[in-house]
């Protein structure tokens, strides 16, 4: 292996490859596959979102050389994130997002320390596997940055995907 930094490689979302059950009768059926699940992470003072793959296993750009802690205060100061599992499923129109949830952490970088609940991390991963649409904890700002990303990233899955994401995902109206 060469110490040569390689240019970064932009990552699509991931695509169910193949059906897990092919070929076998009964095992596997019903089960869940992490192929098809992909972590967006959305910097909101930035006005950005990308797909971190190394979210997976806690190991973003974002939340590298950071220690985490359940506690808000350690992390005082610092910058809102919204880590994003979005799964990628197949209907009768063609793929499209079907689970998407999203998940708070807060980075200072200058202490170090970072907030997030694992616990929940975990829990609305498997939440958007099972085809949930999670969002509406999010702030208007990062929700437009999410819908503007999911577009703009494929706009055929964005156009197949339940009105229920595209509402989810729109600001807030003003209560009348």
């Amino acid at each position: 292996m060469s110490n040569e930094q390689k240019p970064k490689q932009k990552m699509g979302f991931t695509i169910i490859k193949n059906d897990p059950t092919d070929g076998h009768k009964g095992f596997g059926i019903g089960s869940l596959s992490l192929e098809n699940v992909s972590p967006v992470i959305v910097d909101t003072a930035e006005g950005t979102a990308s797909i971190e793959i190394g979210a997976m296993h806690a190991r973003s750009d974002t939340e590298r050389g950071i220690k985490f802690t359940t506690n808000r205060e350690d992390s005082e100061g610092g910058k809102l994130y919204w880590l994003v599992w979005v799964t990628i499923d197949f209907n009768e129109k063609g793929p499209y997002y079907a689970g998407i949830t999203a998940c708070e952490m807060i980075v200072n970088r200058e202490k170090r320390r970072g907030y997030k609940i694992l616990a929940d991390h975990v829990n609305l991963m498997d939440k958007s596997m099972k085809r949930n649409i999670i969002v509406d904890h999010m702030d208007d700002p990062s929700k437009k940055i999410l819908a503007e990303f999911l577009s703009g990233h494929n706009k055929e899955m964005w156009d197949n995907s339940e009105p229920k994401l595209h509402i989810g995902l729109s600001p807030a109206s003003p209560e009348l």
